[in-house]
């Protein structure tokens, strides 16, 4: 399936959605530190529910033992940014789809990085400043299933 990569994530709820996203998609899930929060945390634990042991969740001390782990062919790196959508790309299993800090986004040398193979946008109205995490990667993680005919899905 694909992976959800959330470098420095820092709003607990979020990637406790993320968490639920990945169990009921079959996506992994990789943490890249410093958090903004323990996984522990009542509100990971509270967004996640029961989905903690049915989702593949790896935390990484930093971007570059997340890279080591990956091997990333390719990464696709989402920021309000960029100019193509995130629909126009064609997506492949194992594919890396990469988001950045709440509320910051990725810093443009998380942008530059040379795995990062192209960057994308959700489109939204203008003059708005982004999509909320945990609803980005469900949209990017949906479009890129979706592509494959939801396979494995009921």
């Amino acid at each position: 399936m694909f992976r959800i990569l959330f470098v420095q994530p820092c709003i607990p709820p979020n990637t406790g959605n993320a968490i639920r996203l990945a169990a009921n998609t079959g996506c992994e899930l990789h943490l890249v530190e410093p958090l903004g929060f323990e996984m522990t945390d009542a509100q990971v634990k509270r967004a996640g529910l029961d989905y903690h042991e049915m989702a593949h969740v790896t935390v990484h001390a930093d971007l570059a033992a997340a890279w080591e782990a990956l091997r990333p062919e390719r990464v696709f790196a989402f920021t309000a940014h960029a100019t193509r959508f995130f629909t126009d790309v064609d997506y492949r299993r194992g594919d890396v789809l990469m988001f950045g800090p709440e509320p910051t986004g990725l810093s443009d040398e998380m942008l530059a990085d040379p795995h990062v193979t192209d960057q994308l946008r959700i489109p939204m109205l203008p003059d708005r400043r982004s999509h909320n995490l945990a609803n980005s990667a469900s949209l990017a993680v949906y479009e890129a299933w979706r592509q494959h005919g939801f396979d494995g899905a009921v």
